[in-house]
């Protein structure tokens, strides 16, 4: 049996969230998923958290789900453990979507989520993550539909997500 080096789908991972319990993706069925790579002292950490939180707080109850995966590769700039992330995240920017574990998204000990990320959206950008909040965008499915640079904002990228979501 021929072992398939792409999987179809982001519902066929286990990530483990902050706290280091399992959470498999597959419960996210039928959302519109954005995964976000994340970091507490970026130049873009504060328009990108308040523009995510504005969309999540807009589109959760229509089916939009941000996953946001914590990864200190770019100029060290995550260099708290997952209880600092938190209080990053959730306390000074009242971030209601997922935190994960941290990651890494580039290199041999890349999560496979994000192995899997990358070569369903290379093309343009390259197979590796350029910087802090990368962002992919998944539909109903599963399916990797566009990747964005880290320099786009979550707003500007509201069309599309209402696209998936079925909203005129």
């Amino acid at each position: 049996m021929a072992s398939q080096s792409k999987t179809g789908s982001v519902y066929d991972f286990t990530v483990k969230d902050a706290r280091g319990n399992d959470v498999d993706l597959s419960t996210y069925k039928g959302k519109v998923l954005l995964i976000v790579n994340v970091a507490s002292q970026c130049g873009l950490t504060n328009s990108n958290y308040t523009e995510l939180s504005q969309l999540y707080e807009k589109y959760k109850n229509q089916g939009l789900e941000i996953l946001a995966f914590p990864c200190n590769q770019f100029g060290g700039q995550e260099p708290g453990n997952n209880e600092q992330i938190l209080e990053t995240a959730c306390t000074r920017f009242k971030a209601e979507f997922p935190i994960f574990d941290k990651v890494e998204v580039n290199g041999d000990n890349a999560a496979p989520l994000y192995k899997h990320l990358k070569s369903s959206k290379g093309g343009l950008f390259g197979d590796s993550i350029k910087w802090n909040f990368s962002k992919f965008l998944v539909d109903k499915e599963g399916n990797v539909v566009d990747r964005y640079a880290p320099t786009t904002s979550p707003l500007s990228i509201e069309k599309d997500v209402k696209k998936l979501l079925g909203i005129a």
